[in-house]
């Protein structure tokens, strides 16, 4: 994806005041897709978590996590997911803020894999019959149209098995490690020279 489709203004001013537009630009021209590829359709297949943003129709963010069995988050085909809705709170603000606007941000944290996997897309309600019978237990499915998937860099993740914290993390008297994918070649040359 081309930068200038990928950043706005916000982020390209601070960018250039922390030095990184060249690194930005290459993550956005050769990690950012339009569509899930093999790999991020296994993760997601295997995940039993999802947060899911929206937005709702005055601008304000909200972010709720949805949880089911591994397989819940039903792949439909490299440019459509299905995120089912079941039984809550009856406060229905991720279906409605996607009802409203249809901006939705999908961040997918997997225990298996040293991974952060964002997907940004349009989302639909759905509730036909045909639709909620592939989704067990489930009132509500919000279809979410990809627009941009990308891999974060995982040093912050912390541990889910054993609740340790991340090596990378800054604390007091502590050098943290530099990040493997740093010392890269591709990376030669794009990083800051300020990059902690």
């Amino acid at each position: 994806m081309e930068p200038e489709d990928f950043y706005h203004e916000g982020s390209r001013r601070l960018q250039r005041q922390f030095g990184s537009q060249r690194l930005a630009a290459h993550l956005a021209r050769r990690y950012v897709l339009d569509e899930l590829d093999e790999t991020h359709v296994g993760w997601i297949r295997c995940a039993d978590t999802v947060f899911v943003a929206t937005v709702d129709d005055r601008g304000q963010p909200d972010c709720s996590y949805k949880g089911g069995l591994p397989g819940f988050v039903r792949v439909c085909d490299p440019r459509t997911l299905e995120i089912p809705s079941y039984d809550g709170n009856g406060m229905y603000r991720t279906l409605g803020n996607a009802a409203v606007t249809s901006r939705v941000g999908l961040l997918f944290l997997l225990p298996e894999v040293r991974v952060k996997l964002r997907v940004n897309g349009a989302g639909t309600v759905v509730t036909d019959p045909a639709t909620l019978a592939a989704h067990v237990g489930a009132e509500a499915v919000v279809r979410v149209t990809v627009r941009e998937v990308f891999e974060n860099c995982p040093r912050y993740l912390h541990d889910p098995a054993t609740g340790a914290h991340s090596a990378h993390c800054p604390r007091p008297d502590y050098q943290p490690p530099e990040p493997a994918w740093k010392q890269k070649p591709e990376y030669d040359g794009l990083l800051p020279t300020s990059s902690p």
